[in-house]
């Protein structure tokens, strides 16, 4: 157990370094300066490519290689290509025309060509290529106008003398300032100092994947002998980036370890309210949601701290799983509270959650950053008091004068728009508080095992009885009248429809004069009365206003920018015409058909787009038309996308892998995490000698934090 008296996790700045990186590492850690050919200038270059350090070069692999091996003459190969040949120097062709190119005929075994220069000096191209002699050249040859020729060689080497080209040349990424020569050199010189290092990896496993010691795979590495070894499956590439893999999936795990080992106490309901709030309910829960239900209140009765992740599809009844667990923390006679990102959405859950807290007794509120003076300060002297028993909120009650009187689980809905560190400020407002954390955009699987690694995990993979498939359609946008003829026939029959405008860009002000300009044409064109407009720029009270006369059904269309993507519940709207769908991602366009087809009424997803569409945009679209499965859909935008912008590298807190690619190894992810977790339920302080050596990666991939927890631990 951690000691009293020392801070938590959450804490890392107010606790000095407990334990020091071995001295094996130090060369690994030492300054960039030191390094052949790396002054302070080139040093600031190399950072814009995030190496700071020896290490950082050791682990920036060659995406590509170069062929230099000789052959006999340049009719064995085909152009343009890389070539390497003997040959013998001919006729030089100065050109005194200013700008025009010096040219040098040249003959290899079987047949001639020219080499080619732009501002070379006469008397440097003499000596570098007398006439008459032998020398070997390496570069691009090319065919121009009928005529091979190698523009501005790469080598140029006597006979005897060709030691500098090597057969096969690593090819890096760069950055202004930054050559590939000053790379390959300053690689070659970190690796002269790469140390041989005690093996942490499972010896099974390396011998069923056939990976080499680390020291050689990191040489290995950066001397790929073809196309294959610069692939991800390469065994040098594949057993580092599984180090990095194993690294932050130990991580995870320590962490999660650590989480457990904190004050936790049991959360036991009697059942009573939950029961009371499902027989009320006019449909049967879902299996998946029943399920994920019973896993979060058994977490809830241990005495260890719940921390786990609710994903499920738009649709399949995250809210009320939250809030069956939210009833089982008042039974227990405690409170609960649900931050939601937005405060539409945090009054979306107020008014689907308010007639059912009102039939178990329970007393429900909300806060966000509206409530002010004397009625804000009543609901936090009510909440202090216990008199809340759950509250419902945004940002606002992160605030440090918001106090609980018995805080026992916070929920979290659409986890990925908040930092881990807000989350652990959540889950401190009590003194053994139980976390949950919700998304409705499903989350592929090698996004799950690396962002929420250190998370139990519950899957909601069935929708509630009555769910209508959503019809998705495509429609350029010259079809625009034809749409809106199509809503006022819907209109006719009582239906309603959402209208998103174009994503002009990470803008509000932008987004919402599109708004505003689609808002004004549908008005004349339906009626004034029939359209409503709610955008990020409007007023809280006004953007209620819209979102309760569209709910009421005073407005038939209700024009929107994406301020409605999660959240929005009106069954009667069974209509969405998303305009400009080809600038919005897949999870977003997702997302928003989401909001309808929450009824009994067949729905129609428009999706407009202005011709000719790009590949990518075609295929995102194509994607929306196949299919309504939101997992699928996670897994082609991972593919699409990549990472980072699935999940929002800027606010996810997602790893950066140097090595590892989450879209291609998502197998080698999960052994990781199994092997690290096993690791630590056999060797909890990593003292064994493999344990020992995990902590060393852990040093190598710069871990530290996790040292540091094993030090407290």
């Amino acid at each position: 157990m951690k000691p009293s008296g020392l801070p938590s996790s959450s804490n890392w700045d107010d606790i000095a370094p407990m334990s020091q990186r071995p001295e094996i590492l130090f060369p690994l850690f030492s300054s960039l300066t030191g390094i052949d050919g790396i002054g302070p200038r080139t040093a600031e270059a190399f950072l814009k490519m995030a190496v700071e350090k020896p290490i950082d070069l050791a682990f920036t692999p060659p995406h590509n290689v170069i062929d230099r091996r000789p052959v006999r003459s340049i009719q064995d190969v085909v152009a343009p290509c890389v070539v390497t040949v003997e040959i013998t120097v001919g006729l030089h062709s100065p050109n005194a025309i200013k700008g025009k190119p010096y040219r040098v005929t040249v003959e290899d075994a079987q047949t001639s060509f020219q080499l080619v220069f732009f501002h070379a000096r006469a008397d440097w191209l003499r000596k570098q290529l007398p006439t008459g002699q032998k020398r070997i050249i390496s570069g691009k040859l090319e065919v121009f106008d009928g005529i091979a020729q190698m523009v501005h060689p790469d080598y140029i080497e006597p006979l005897g003398q060709t030691q500098d080209i090597p057969e096969f040349e690593p090819v890096y990424p760069l950055t202004t300032g930054v050559s590939q020569k000053l790379m390959q050199k300053a690689t070659g010189s970190v690796l002269a100092k790469i140390p041989t290092l005690p093996e942490w990896i499972d010896p099974s496993l390396k011998a069923k994947h056939n990976w080499p010691d680390w020291d050689t795979a990191v040489r290995e590495m950066h001397a790929p002998k073809g196309l294959d070894d610069v692939a991800q499956n390469a065994p040098a590439r594949s057993r580092l980036a599984y180090d990095e893999f194993f690294v932050h999936q130990l991580t995870l795990a320590i962490a999660r370890a650590d989480m457990r080992q904190q004050k936790g106490a049991p959360t036991i309901g009697n059942g009573a309210l939950k029961n009371k709030v499902l027989a009320q309910l006019p449909y049967k829960p879902t299996h998946a949601q029943l399920r994920s239900s019973q896993e979060i209140i058994d977490d809830m009765a241990s005495p260890l701290r719940m921390n786990r992740l609710l994903q499920g599809d738009v649709g399949s009844g995250k809210t009320l799983v939250a809030f069956l667990a939210l009833l089982t923390a008042v039974e227990a006679g405690g409170q609960g509270v649900m931050m939601a990102p937005t405060e539409i959405l945090a009054r979306q859950h107020l008014y689907g959650l308010q007639p059912l807290a009102s039939e178990a007794g329970v007393v429900l509120e909300i806060l966000t950053g509206r409530d002010k003076g004397s009625e804000r300060r009543a609901k936090l002297a009510a909440l202090k008091r216990g008199d809340i028993q759950i509250l419902v909120g945004t940002h606002a009650v992160f605030q440090k004068d918001v106090e609980f009187c018995d805080l026992r689980l916070a929920i979290v809905d659409e986890q990925h728009r908040f930092g881990v560190r807000q989350r652990m400020e959540l889950g401190a407002k009590g003194a053994c508080v139980d976390v949950l954390v919700m998304t409705a955009t499903p989350i592929p699987r090698s996004l799950e095992l690396a962002h929420y690694g250190d998370m139990d995990v519950s899957i909601l993979d069935e929708k509630p009885p009555g769910r209508q498939e959503i019809e998705t359609v495509l429609l350029p946008n010259t079809r625009y009248d034809q749409v809106v003829e199509r809503l006022k026939s819907a209109i006719a029959q009582g239906r309603q429809a959402y209208w998103v405008c174009p994503l002009v860009d990470e803008s509000e002000v932008l987004d919402f004069t599109a708004a505003q300009e689609r808002f004004r044409t549908l008005r004349i064109a339906l009626g004034e009365a029939a359209v409503g407009l709610v955008h990020g720029q409007m007023p809280s009270a006004d953007k209620d206003a819209a979102m309760a006369d569209f709910s009421a059904g005073k407005t038939q269309v209700l024009v929107a920018t994406t301020v409605i993507e999660v959240g929005v519940d009106v069954p009667n709207a069974s209509i969405i015409v998303i305009e400009q769908a080809e600038h919005f991602g897949l999870a977003q366009l997702h997302q928003l058909r989401g909001r309808v087809g929450r009824g009994d009424i067949k729905s129609t997803c428009l999706l407009m787009y202005a011709p000719p569409l790009g590949k990518t945009a075609e295929r995102r679209l194509t994607v929306m038309r196949e299919t309504n499965d939101g997992f699928r859909i996670a897994e082609e935008d991972l593919q699409l996308r990549g990472a980072g912008d699935v999940l929002g590298t800027a606010q996810s807190g997602l790893p950066r892998f140097r090595i590892g690619d989450l879209e291609s190894q998502k197998d080698l992810m999960k052994t990781a995490q199994d092997d690290a977790r096993l690791l630590l339920s056999h060797d909890e302080a990593l003292q064994s000698p493999r344990g020992q050596a995990a902590r060393t990666a852990l040093f190598l991939h710069e871990q530290e934090k996790s040292i540091l927890l094993l030090s407290i631990g």
